[in-house]
């Protein structure tokens, strides 16, 4: 198991890089914009849980062949990214829908949606990348299975990302409840989610390609 002292140091480190937004955070306030507070909370349970299968393949080792593949590493940078603005475009297609749904947000099952949410956490390439970078600095070989120990972290970090895009759900929602009160607001804040993750689809598409570290 991780020792204490790592465990701190790494639960303090994680808290400050996940403070300040990011794809993850972008990705929950443009879903909870589009589908509701529900919706949203549905999207951090599925990213959460995409990310805990990528702390899992950090920890096998899978996530190393990912990241030093070129190819493999663009595949799924690409499919991440273009998932994103699918989505985003759905949520843009059916904006005047929302209008309809105010006080009952939740067109989709909560299946999809919590599948929605996996499949955007678990293509996300800069989690492999964040997770091969930095859980190593915090194993210790005389703790035992470095295996065990960069899982526990990689949780952990999934744990408290969750926790955080939560409060960022529940912030979004507030807003998008006082946008229903109109209409055309309602229309136009289910666009703006749509176009938050169309936006950062682009950026995860455009952002450098990794090259093999071996």
């Amino acid at each position: 198991m991780v020792s204490l002292e790592n465990l701190l140091a790494f639960g303090i480190a994680a808290v400050i890089l996940i403070v300040i937004p990011g794809p993850s955070v972008l990705f929950t306030i443009g879903r909870t914009l589009a589908l509701g507070r529900v919706g949203g909370l549905l999207s951090v349970l599925g990213n959460s849980l995409g990310s805990a299968v990528i702390a899992l393949a950090v920890a096998l080792g899978v996530g190393t062949l990912v990241s030093q593949s070129v190819v493999v590493f663009t595949v799924v940078k690409f499919v991440g990214a273009a998932y994103m603005v699918y989505l985003g475009i759905q949520a843009i297609r059916h904006r005047k829908s929302a209008v309809s749904v105010t006080e009952n947000p939740v067109r989709l099952t909560w299946r999809r949606q919590v599948l929605q949410g996996f499949v955007v956490g678990v293509s996300n390439p800069k989690s492999i990348a964040f997770f091969i970078a930095v859980l190593p600095q915090f194993v210790s070989h005389e703790a035992g299975s470095v295996q065990l120990q960069m899982l526990e972290l990689g949780l952990l970090f999934s744990l408290l990302a969750a926790i955080c895009d939560s409060v960022w759900a529940m912030v979004a929602g507030a807003a998008r409840a006082w946008f229903g009160k109109s209409p055309a607001r309602m229309s136009a804040m289910s666009a703006t989610g749509g176009g938050f993750m169309i936006a950062l689809g682009a950026v995860l598409a455009l952002s450098g390609t990794r090259q093999p570290t071996g």
